[in-house]
């Protein structure tokens, strides 16, 4: 090493912490997601090493066959109800960004659903939409409204509405909580050059605001459509896919053709659908959100 100048010693001590990393990236990421693109071509049951080409008629299947690609229907509900979950996020970030009495409890509150397990909380939401002793059907009862209780995750109509609320309680924390992070970057002399100027609350947060927020709202908006069209832990655990499939997403619809049919060629197809649609939707919403800012 003596020997070596320090541009060479530099070089070997930057290539000797990247190659650890680098190479457990190439081990557990591209080479499984090679992997998973050739398996999507051919018949593979998981258990054999023999495999047979099929081309693209797994990817045939998942486009014709209404009982696969036609599931995202029932993922439209996610999708509706994590937009209104991100405007009323924003709009308690824009309140607790104010100065008022006891904003650090409220957003303690707010965020703690959010540090919850999943599945305890999809149990948890089980009791509350229980039909006979659920809370909810409770407490709509104790207000006079009887006619509203309904069987909230055995109703076709209602249940992924039902399902989605939950995310919906549990993840509006989490995006109030980057939304304040992001208000709380603007400079205050902005707000204070505003209100010189005449500007109104609802003019600050239409022309000032919510134009200095534009990338935290994408990537905001990203997260939430990504994971509603990849949704599995609250159907998985609440109602298997019924009542009658109504509640089936696409990554149940893969989990169950791979371990339950083996037949992983056809599941993997359904994983590389499922990437593709979520590099689609990012790259939409990309070019809708440089369109508004040209």
């Amino acid at each position: 090493m003596n020997g070596m100048s320090y541009k060479t010693q530099r070089k070997l001590v930057i290539i000797g912490f990247l190659a650890v990393p680098v190479l457990l990236l190439l081990t557990f990421t591209y080479y499984p997601a090679v992997r998973l693109i050739y398996y999507s071509f051919t018949d593979w049951d998981g258990l054999n090493n023999h495999v047979s080409w099929l081309g693209i008629d797994n990817y045939r299947e998942i486009f014709s066959n209404p009982d696969l690609f036609g599931v995202f229907v029932h993922q439209i509900p996610y999708v509706v109800v994590g937009v209104v979950q991100n405007i009323v996020a924003l709009l308690f970030a824009v309140i607790l960004n104010s100065k008022l009495r006891g904003r650090n409890v409220f957003r303690v509150i707010l965020f703690l659903p959010f540090i919850m397990n999943a599945v305890a909380v999809a149990f948890m939401f089980q009791y509350v939409f229980d039909t006979t002793t659920g809370s909810l059907n409770s407490l709509l009862g104790l207000l006079g409204l009887d006619s509203w209780k309904q069987s909230w995750l055995g109703n076709t109509s209602i249940v992924n509405y039902s399902l989605a609320s939950i995310g919906f309680w549990r993840f509006m924390g989490y995006n109030m909580v980057i939304y304040l992070g992001a208000l709380q970057s603007i400079p205050a002399d902005m707000y204070e050059a505003a209100k010189l100027d005449g500007a109104g609350r609802m003019q600050t947060l239409w022309h000032m605001t919510l134009p200095n927020m534009t990338k935290i709202i994408q990537l905001n908006m990203f997260l939430t459509l990504s994971g509603a069209i990849a949704v599995f832990d609250l159907p998985f655990v609440l109602t298997h896919g019924g009542p009658a499939g109504a509640s089936e997403t696409f990554v149940l619809k893969t989990v169950e053709t791979a371990f339950q049919f083996n037949n992983f060629g056809l599941a993997s197809a359904m994983s590389v659908v499922l990437l593709v649609l979520t590099i689609l939707i990012l790259g939409l919403q990309n070019l809708v959100i440089k369109r508004k800012e040209g």
